[in-house]
C-alpha cells in the first residue's frame, strides 16, 4: 500500500533534482519519516531509517547526474579525487555519529538545517571567490567536514560542496558538477555507514539491511531516476528564479515540520 507513496516521493524529488539542480536527499528524509510514521514503523529508528536509506537511494540518483555532467566535460576529476578520502572518512564517521544520536535529536538538527538551506536560497547567497583550493591535507579536512555533515542528515552534499568549490575560484558549472560527482562517494558510504551501525538494532522493519529499507529505496530510486529528464526539459521552459523562491518556501515548511515532529 505504501509503494504508490515511494513512487510519487521519487517522481516528486527526481524532478526537482532534474529542474533545479538539487539533491534530494532534504526532500526525501522528511517526507520518508512521515511515510514510516504511518507504517507504525519502530519510533527509535525511524529518523535513522530515513538518514540511511535517502543515502542509498542517492547512490542512484548520482549515477545519472554525474553521467551527464562528465558528457560535458564539467566534473573536475582533479578536484573530486583531492575531496573523495577525507568524504568517505566523513560519511563512515557521520554515520557512527547519526546512530550515537537518538531520533529526538536528529530530527531538529534536520530541521534547521533544512531551515537553513531555504534561508539561502530564498535570499540567494552566494559566496564570492576568495582564495585558491587548498593543498591536500586542506581538501582533506573539507571533504571530512562535508562527508560528515552530509551523512547525519542524509544528503548528497550539494549544499555544502558547490558554496565551497565557489569559494575557491571554481566557475559554478564546474562547481555543480564536481560536487555531483562528490555525491556518489558520499551516497556509498554513508549507505554503508548506516547499514553496519544499524545491523543489530532492535525494531528494524522486515527487507532492511541495518538503517536501509530496501522497498523504499528500490521503488523511490527508480522512479527519481525516470523523472530526472523531465525536470531537466522544464528547467528550459520555466523561471527558476521563482522556482527556487517557491522550493525554499517548501523546505522551510519541511524544516518546521520535522521541528515539530
Amino acid at each position: 500500500m505504501d509503494i504508490p507513496l515511494y513512487l510519487a516521493l521519487g517522481a516528486f524529488a527526481g524532478t526537482l533534482a532534474g529542474l533545479l539542480g538539487v539533491g534530494g536527499g532534504l526532500v526525501m528524509v522528511p517526507v520518508l519519516v512521515f511515510i514510516f510514521q504511518g507504517q507504525a514503523m519502530h519510533g527509535a529508528v525511524i529518523m535513522h531509517m530515513a538518514l540511511g536509506t535517502s543515502l542509498a537511494i542517492i547512490m542512484l540518483t548520482s549515477l545519472s547526474s554525474i553521467r551527464a555532467h562528465h558528457q560535458r566535460g564539467a566534473v573536475l576529476w582533479s578536484l573530486c579525487g583531492r575531496l573523495v578520502p577525507g568524504i568517505v572518512l566523513g560519511a563512515l564517521s557521520g554515520a557512527v555519529v547519526a546512530d550515537m544520536l537518538s531520533d529526538a535529536v536528529l530530527k531538529p538538527v534536520f530541521g534547521i538545517f533544512e531551515l537553513l538551506v531555504a534561508l539561502q536560497m530564498w535570499l540567494g547567497v552566494r559566496p564570492s571567490m576568495q582564495r585558491n583550493v587548498p593543498d591536500w591535507l586542506g581538501m582533506g579536512v573539507v571533504g571530512w567536514v562535508i562527508g560528515s555533515v552530509s551523512a547525519i542528515v542524509g544528503i548528497g552534499g550539494g549544499t555544502l560542496t558547490v558554496p565551497f568549490l565557489a569559494w575557491c575560484r571554481i566557475g559554478i558549472h564546474n562547481a555543480v558538477a564536481t560536487s555531483a560527482a562528490c555525491g556518489f562517494p558520499i551516497a556509498v558510504a554513508g549507505t554503508l555507514g548506516f547499514i553496519a551501525t544499524g545491523w543489530n538494532e532492535a525494531g528494524l522493519p522486515a527487507m532492511s539491511s541495518g538503517y536501509v529499507y530496501w522497498p523504499a529505496f528500490a521503488a523511490v530510486g527508480v522512479a527519481s531516476m525516470l523523472f530526472a529528464p523531465l525536470g531537466a526539459r522544464l528547467a528550459h521552459a520555466l523561471p527558476a528564479d521563482k522556482l527556487k523562491k517557491f522550493f525554499a518556501i517548501f523546505l522551510a515548511v519541511l524544516g518546521v515540520r520535522m521541528l515539530m515532529a
